[in-house]
C-alpha cells in the first residue's frame, strides 16, 4: 500500500534514506508500540516515535504530573502539574502528529493485566523507573513473544538493551535476580536531567530499527553511557541455559509480581508524617512511635536518628520479609524513614499489607529532618 500524499512531505527525510524509504515508513505506520512509563525515558521515546509516524502509540502510566518531573520529563509543562500523565501526553503527541493514534492506558502494570495490555501491541518500550517492573515487563515479553527495548538511568549513567523472541538473551539472562536496593530510584539518588533524554532517544532508535528491520539491534549487548565521561561502553552477554524465564527448563511460566512489589495505589494509601510532628511525637515517652530506618547498613551507620532500628528495604523485598517484620513492635505506631521518603513509602506499604496497625513514613525523609529539625544530622 502506497503512502498517502499527505505523508510524503511530513516523512520526506525518512523517504530519502536508501535503507528506509517508503517501505520502512509503511512498516512504521502499520506498527503498534506500547510505552510502559511516561517519565524521563518514556517522554523522549514517545515524542520521537510519534514524530516518526508509528501508527499506534500506547501510553501506560498510573501517575500524575509532579513539579519534580519537569526537570527531565519533556512531555509535560508547568500547567500539567496534577494532571494524569497519559492524558497530557496523549494530547501533546496527538498535536505533534495528528496522523497517528495515541491510546492512553491510565493504569498500573501488574501480573494481572500485563497480557491484556501487551496483546494489543507489536513492540514494548520499558520506560519504568522501578526494578521490579523491569523484570515483570521482560518476563512478559519473553512469555508472550514480544520484542522489547528496555533502559534504565542512575545518577549520571544509563543502560539499554533489546530483546527479540528466539534471537537473543533476555533481561534475566543478564540480571538473574532482583535486588531493589542495588537500584534505588532517582528521588533517592538524583539523576542528571538530560540523561533520560539520551537513553529514551536511543530506545526510540532501537524501536524504529526493530520495526523496520534495518541496522543491527542491541541483542546480547548491553550499551552503557557515562554522561560525566561522555563515553559509551558495550557489554556482550549470552543466553543462560538456566535462565528462569527463557532457559531450557524455565521456572517462570506466567508473569508474577516481584517479591515486595507495591502498587501505586498501595503507596498512595501510606500516610506521612512531617519532620516537626515526628520530633514532637518522639518526646512522648512510652507512647513514642518505633522508628525503622530502611536504608542499607552502610547508609545507616553513617548517620541515623537516635533510637531507630535498621531494617533495609532489600530484606523486606525478599521471601524472608515475614521474619524481618517480626522484629517490629505491633503495639506501637511505626514510622519508616529513609533518605528522601521513597524507600520508606515502599516499606510502609509492605507493613500495611502485612496487617500492622498505625503505619507512617517520614515525609521527605531524613533530608527534611535535617532541614527542619537537626542540621547536624549526617546523611550518606
Amino acid at each position: 500500500m502506497a503512502l498517502p500524499p499527505s505523508d510524503l512531505k511530513r516523512y520526506a527525510r525518512h523517504l530519502a534514506l536508501n535503507q528506509f524509504g517508503p517501505a520502512g515508513q509503511q512498516k512504521l505506520s502499520a506498527s503498534r508500540v506500547l510505552i510502559a512509563g511516561c517519565g524521563g525515558l518514556g517522554s523522549p521515546a514517545a515524542l520521537y516515535l510519534a514524530a516518526a509516524g508509528v501508527g499506534t502509540l500506547g501510553l501506560l502510566d498510573f501517575d500524575v504530573v509532579d513539579e519534580s518531573n519537569l526537570q527531565r520529563q519533556v512531555l509535560f509543562e508547568t500547567a500539567d502539574i496534577g494532571e494524569p500523565k497519559v492524558e497530557r501526553a496523549r494530547r501533546r503527541l496527538s498535536a505533534l502528529n495528528p496522523r497517528i493514534d495515541v491510546v492512553a492506558h491510565q493504569q498500573e502494570l501488574c501480573a494481572a493485566n500485563v497480557r491484556e495490555l501487551f496483546d494489543h501491541y507489536d513492540l514494548i518500550i520499558d520506560g519504568s523507573d522501578r526494578v521490579g517492573t523491569h523484570y515483570l515487563v521482560s518476563d512478559a515479553c519473553v512469555l508472550y513473544r514480544k520484542p522489547l527495548v528496555t533502559a534504565a538511568v542512575y545518577r549520571f549513567e544509563g543502560q539499554i538493551m533489546s530483546y527479540l523472541p528466539d534471537r537473543g538473551p533476555c533481561y534475566r539472562c543478564l540480571f538473574p535476580t532482583i535486588d531493589p536496593a542495588a537500584a534505588p530510584g532517582c528521588a533517592d539518588t538524583g539523576v542528571l536531567g538530560v540523561l533520560p533524554g539520551v537513553m529514551g532517544t536511543l530506545q526510540a532508535t532501537e524501536a524504529i530499527k526493530l520495526l523496520t528491520g534495518i541496522g543491527l539491534p542491541l541483542l546480547g549487548r548491553l550499551l552503557t553511557y557515562d554522561a560525566l565521561e561522555l563515553r559509551f561502553h558495550e557489554l556482550r552477554f549470552a543466553r543462560r541455559e538456566d535462565c528462569a524465564v527463557c532457559g531450557r527448563q524455565p521456572t517462570i511460566v506466567a508473569p508474577v509480581d516481584p517479591p515486595g512489589f507495591c502498587t501505586q495505589r498501595e503507596l498512595r494509601a501510606v500516610r506521612s508524617i512531617d519532620a516537626a510532628s515526628l520530633a514532637r511525637d518522639l518526646r512522648a515517652g512510652d507512647d513514642a512511635p518505633m522508628l525503622i530506618d530502611v536504608r542499607e547498613g552502610a547508609e545507616f551507620e553513617a548517620g541515623h536518628l537516635a533510637g531507630s532500628i535498621n531494617l533495609p528495604l532489600s530484606l523486606l523485598d525478599h521471601e524472608g520479609r515475614d521474619a524481618q517484620l517480626q522484629r517490629l513492635d505491633t503495639q506501637r505506631a511505626l514510622v519508616f524513614v529513609c533518605r528522601s521518603g521513597v524507600r520508606s513509602a515502599q516499606a510502609a506499604a509492605i507493613a500495611q499489607r502485612s496487617g500492622f496497625g498505625i503505619v507512617r513514613q517520614l515525609d521527605g525523609g531524613l533530608l527534611s529532618w535535617r532541614e527542619e529539625v537537626d542540621a547536624s544530622l549526617v546523611i550518606a
